[in-house]
């Protein structure tokens, strides 16, 4: 039997974690990686992306990313988050709000704020059903939170 070298798994495994960095579909990733721009006034581009991705911040200083869906609102952009409680990235995000998001090959650094009035939920909830094809008054949503730039709170 032949010996593989320290050098070579650790070369392998270096390709592997590059390689298979971003998320997809249900798999979650690590770092996200794009073209960076400055946060858009107008967001309403991304009602033609059924899924954006989100790269969070970890308390293991490795960052995780996740697909998600998305819904643009009079220009502005909100996440969400299906079953909060059984996720970790959703208590991430509340410990550390700032996020990076892909939307097509483009990223974008922001900050996540969770969303608390209940008609701003309700409208958005429904800008999510239209997108996505869902019962207008679903509790498919647990948390949503609006996005923008870092630095501010909203």
């Amino acid at each position: 039997m032949r010996k593989v070298g320290v050098n070579k798994i650790v070369a392998i495994l270096a390709i592997w974690v590059l390689a298979g960095c971003e998320p997809e579909n249900r798999t979650p990733g690590l770092w996200l990686s794009g073209n960076l721009q400055p946060l858009p006034d107008d967001w309403s581009f991304s009602q033609a992306h059924r899924e954006i991705a989100m790269e969070v911040a970890t308390p293991y200083f490795i960052p995780h990313s996740i697909t998600i869906w998305c819904a643009d609102f009079e220009g502005d952009l909100y996440v969400g988050a299906a079953a909060p409680e059984t996720k970790n990235w959703p208590g991430w995000v509340m410990d550390n709000p700032d996020v990076v998001l892909k939307v097509g090959d483009e990223i974008y650094e922001a900050r996540l704020t969770r969303l608390s009035e209940p008609e701003h939920i309700d409208r958005v909830r429904s800008v999510y059903a239209a997108k996505y094809d869902l019962a207008p008054q679903g509790d498919y949503i647990g948390w949503i939170w609006s996005v923008g730039p870092r630095g501010e709170s909203q």
